[in-house]
């Protein structure tokens, strides 16, 4: 149990002192990248699934 406590308390020491965190600023700017590239991927995969199921469609309809 010792072991444990020493673990944890360990963790915190190093996520309270040790640990360099993003600026809000920052914080904002990588999540809006994630928010833009995310939409992107999205339009893009919706994209690529209409044109597969158009051309499906043609070749079963044959």
């Amino acid at each position: 149990m010792r072991k444990f406590i020493n673990y944890v308390k360990g963790s915190f020491e190093e996520l309270t002192k040790k640990v360099t965190w993003p600026t809000w600023a920052k914080l904002q700017s990588s999540a809006l990248l994630v928010m833009v590239a995310t939409v992107i991927i999205a339009v893009l995969l919706f994209l690529i699934d209409y044109i597969f199921q158009n051309l499906m469609t043609v070749i079963y309809t044959l």
